[in-house]
């Protein structure tokens, strides 16, 4: 994260994101798959670490099934012809305007407006109820004895005598998908490839994260 000045002068808290060169990959259409989809890759995965279905992905392999295919006249499948990638993931979406093998950069959120950034979440691992849910922890006064950071009860009385499903404790916090929805986009630098968004994302520095433009009404 960065700051910016606006046209007003005021600071403006800003994330920078590199977005792109991505290469799109796979088009998925109606008559094929059952929906319409552009798969973007980002980030070059050296071959000697990349898998086999990941370097079939983006160029041509030399198989038993393949030759087969080919003798029985099926059309080939298109391919990106690229660098394995790292980073792979499906935007839903109509696919006029994209064909495989095209490169797309920052300049494609241009004019945008608004944003939504999907990514992976810090793990913070197992976490009490203090860091976890902002529990105040009990007090440190008048028989509370080590436990000051505790929950305290969970339970009922005698009726029902269970924990209700759902009760907020200590467990697994962070880790998951996350979605900031409705980030202002300040500013898209395409020479450099970088796009600049108002506030935080989720995820840790050099993580990586899906940009769409988003479609929250304002």
């Amino acid at each position: 994260m960065t700051q910016v000045y606006d046209e007003a002068g005021c600071v403006v808290p800003v994330t920078v994101i590199e977005a792109g060169p991505c290469h799109v990959l796979q088009l998925r259409t109606v008559e094929r798959d059952g929906y319409e989809a552009v798969q973007l890759g980002f980030s070059d995965r050296s071959r000697e670490k990349a898998s086999r279905a990941d370097r079939g992905r983006v160029g041509g392999l030399a198989s038993k099934r393949s030759k087969k295919l080919a003798a029985a006249g099926a059309e080939a499948v298109p391919k990106a012809d690229c660098e394995p990638k790292a980073f792979v993931r499906e935007l839903r979406g109509s696919t006029d305007g994209y064909e495989v093998g095209q490169e797309v950069k920052a300049d494609v959120l241009d004019g945008a407006g608004t944003v939504d950034v999907v990514a992976l979440s810090k793990g913070r691992g197992y976490a009490g109820v203090m860091k976890r849910h902002n529990f105040s922890g009990q007090r440190a006064t008048h028989g509370v004895k080590k436990v000051h950071r505790h929950a305290g009860g969970t339970g009922c009385s005698a009726y029902p005598s269970r924990t209700f499903k759902g009760r907020r404790m200590s467990g697994r916090y962070g880790g998951g998908q996350v979605t900031v929805r409705n980030l202002d986009l300040v500013r898209v630098d395409a020479e450099a490839g970088v796009i600049l968004v108002r506030g935080g994302v989720p995820g840790p520095n050099g993580g990586y994260v899906v940009v769409r433009p988003t479609n929250m009404l304002r």
